[in-house]
């Protein structure tokens, strides 16, 4: 498998970053983790976005999921498509409440929501607490983790590798006994552990980078790999943090990089 990182800015794009989302190719493959403001564009330096197998959804904050609409568009109005995608509807692994949420973020008006139905060229499968989703010799399994929302944490396995990609949370062992043995675990890392504002980060929203090493060592997972920094937070702190509670490797995601796993 391979990790190539679209946008990796935290809460927003940032100067020189989208925001989250990330494509993972895994043998023929080829699906995104997440896909926030600004990732549509620089999915298409990576790949045709006609090759897309699925797209998967930690939440559906902004941030993570903005650009939906322009793949919407995409594989709606696109005058030369390479096939007929409503006779392949793009699969689309999402909380619950993301047909309704994505047909909110594209319907022309409030009135015209109650006829916006995405279901024309996208399969919404609703992910849940231990739910497992097939993308051809792909797996995708789903943890619950502690968000403002409805979140999850996502695993990536195919041929006896695995990528844990923890979206956005707070500390939990829900993402500890997802990320369980993960070769790569890519974690949010969204501020320091001890600031002039607090001398511990608030529960339930974030992890302070202390944290991200702290439940990759908990996990006993391979390699960490930090992302979701926000454009206020200094990136040298908290890896400096990270490297201080997991003693494997670890680095600070870039975007356009490509990382195996």
């Amino acid at each position: 498998m391979r990790l190539i990182v679209l946008g990796c800015s935290g809460s927003g794009p940032g100067p020189t970053s989208p925001a989250s989302g990330y494509l993972v190719r895994a043998g023929d493959v080829a699906l995104t983790l997440d896909l926030g403001n600004g990732t549509f564009g620089a999915l298409q330096r990576h790949i045709d976005p006609w090759g897309l197998d699925a797209v998967a959804f930690s939440h559906l904050h902004p941030d993570h999921c903005a650009d939906f609409s322009a793949l919407v568009v995409h594989r709606r109005y696109h005058p030369f498509p390479p096939f007929d995608p409503a006779r392949r509807p793009l699969p689309v692994l999402a909380p619950g409440e993301a047909p309704r949420r994505f047909a909110c973020q594209y319907a022309p008006s409030a009135t015209e929501l109650a006829a916006t139905d995405l279901t024309d060229v996208f399969t919404f499968h609703a992910l849940g607490d231990g739910v497992r989703v097939p993308v051809r010799d792909v797996t995708v399994r789903a943890g619950a983790v502690d968000h403002l929302c409805e979140a999850y944490a996502l695993r990536v396995e195919h041929e006896g590798r695995s990528l844990v990609f923890s979206g956005d949370t707070g500390p939990c062992p829900g993402l500890v006994e997802l990320a369980r043995g993960a070769d790569v675990l890519l974690c949010e890392s969204s501020w320091p552990h001890v600031t002039d504002r607090w001398t511990e980060p608030p529960t339930g929203v974030h992890l302070s980078a202390r944290q991200a090493g702290e439940h990759a060592t908990a996990a006993g997972v391979g390699r960490l790999l930090l992302t979701h920094v926000p454009p206020w937070v200094d990136g040298a702190q908290l890896l400096a943090e990270a490297k201080e509670a997991f003693d494997g490797p670890v680095e600070m995601v870039v975007p356009d990089e490509g990382y195996d796993v």
